[in-house]
């Protein structure tokens, strides 16, 4: 197995412009309010990197966001095949994609070679800053969006859009304190199952370095003393903000059974069920609209209801690199999915064949066959 002896030089660079030169001082001043880092577990992604051309470095073509690594080989699965759909794609390409766009469907691939690009399913641990106030919030610095009362909402931002996985690349002086407190990043605990460790252990050594992925946002909830993660990555506060309204005016009543779950009526919220429900249930209904609509006005990165917490989260994450580049899935990642059929298949003309439409070929060609049978008796 082929090791480097240690992480490599990290180079310095100091901010390039006056926001940087905001941000870095921000984040300079982040640690003093920091315990210790709260480690949730891996997420997975794709990255891929050209063969043929100058630049070889690694670039993130799926966001590193699934919990699952076999949700990161359908997103990989998924890519080949919108690139095989395409009518500008050659039919040459498309015979190099689909065999193992059929392969997909069958087998746990983690790694792929084809059409000069090399592509792999990318692992990171997912991680969080906490202090004497618990998981860290949002930034005065991070960059988020302001959409004006009576603006079109806007549209989700791709998290890890455009990120090169580049350890030489030099760093501020904060990004490259991160970088070496988190190199050594390792499950101890004993909650962790012992493969889970030795295999955190042996990442030390063969993926040695670590690339910092771009900060996201999460949302988190705390009942008395415990954390739960709520929700999914998001790219900015702002997106974060209004999945946390859509849960607390829509989700959380569901949830708890304060809605019914009627699909039929999916425009019910907390604050238009107050007048149909008892006064108990309506009390509880003003406060989670009261809630929401807080959030959404004020911009609150936090807000209590019912006893619980809302928060919203400043989530980080790293991969590690080795020699051959970021580190894959591990023996002990959980799949808790199996490899199936998520497209329809597809010939090397880029035609769509449905499954119904085989099983119609195949009952055609069966009764044509029982016909000629019963011509001969």
């Amino acid at each position: 197995m082929q090791t480097w002896p240690g992480p490599r030089r990290i180079v310095v660079r100091a901010p390039e412009d006056p926001v940087e030169a905001v941000t870095e001082a921000d984040a300079c001043d982040a640690p003093l309010d920091v315990d210790t880092a709260l480690i949730r577990g891996p997420l997975f992604g794709v990255a891929a990197q050209e063969l043929d051309g100058g630049d070889s470095r690694w670039r993130v073509v799926s966001a590193v966001k699934e919990g699952c690594p076999q949700q990161a080989r359908d997103a990989l699965m998924d890519l080949l095949w919108l690139r095989a759909y395409e009518q500008s794609t050659p039919r040459e390409e498309r015979r190099a994609l689909l065999p193992w766009i059929a392969r997909m469907e069958r087998e746990r691939v983690d790694e792929l070679t084809v059409l000069g690009t090399r592509f792999r399913v990318v692992r990171a641990d997912e991680y969080a800053a906490v202090g004497p106030d618990g998981i860290e919030k949002p930034r005065p610095t991070d960059p988020d969006p302001v959409v004006q009362d009576g603006e079109e909402s806007l549209s989700e931002g791709r998290i890890d859009a455009n990120v090169v996985l580049d350890p030489d690349a030099p760093l501020t002086p904060s990004q490259a304190t991160e970088r070496l407190l988190m190199t050594g990043l390792v499950q101890t605990a004993a909650t962790f199952p012992d493969d889970f460790r030795e295999d955190a252990r042996r990442a030390i050594v063969t993926h040695p370095d670590v690339v910092i992925l771009p900060v996201t946002f999460r949302l988190v909830q705390r009942r008395l003393y415990n954390w739960q993660l709520g929700g999914s990555l998001h790219a900015a506060p702002y997106w974060a903000r209004k999945s946390l309204v859509f849960s607390l005016s829509w989700f959380d009543p569901r949830e708890k059974g304060y809605i019914a779950w009627d699909f039929g009526n999916r425009q019910d919220d907390a604050r238009s069920c107050m007048a149909a429900a008892t006064p108990e249930v309506a009390a509880v209904l003003e406060a989670y609209a009261d809630a929401a609509d807080r959030v959404q006005a004020e911009r609150l990165d936090e807000i209590e209801v019912h006893g619980t917490l809302h928060r919203i989260a400043r989530a980080r994450r790293l991969v590690r690199m080795g020699p051959d580049g970021p580190e894959g899935p591990r023996p002990s990642d959980v799949n808790v999915q199996e490899p199936c059929q998520i497209r329809p298949r597809l010939d090397e003309d880029g035609v769509i064949h449905h499954d119904w439409e085989d099983e119609d070929e195949d009952e055609g060609a069966r009764k044509d066959a029982e016909g000629s049978e019963a011509d001969r008796v």
